[in-house]
């Protein structure tokens, strides 16, 4: 699969985990939700794409948007 950005077929993927936090200042009392997607990063342009399971992308779902 070629990157979206460039083209390039030099992508690695990559684990991570990430905290995502709900936007606006009433939201600063809030928890961090941590998920722990896979990353598929072009080596050539640094442009990078991750899907989040469907347990982390539940979580998300419960936050109020802002």
């Amino acid at each position: 699969m070629a990157c979206k950005s460039c083209g390039s077929e030099n992508q690695t993927e990559f684990a991570s985990e990430i905290r995502v936090h709900i936007l606006g200042l009433k939201n600063v009392d809030k928890p961090t939700i941590m998920v722990f997607p896979r990353l598929l990063v072009c080596i050539d342009c640094g442009f990078a794409e991750l899907r989040l399971a469907e347990h982390e992308l539940g979580l998300l779902g419960k936050e109020p948007a802002t």
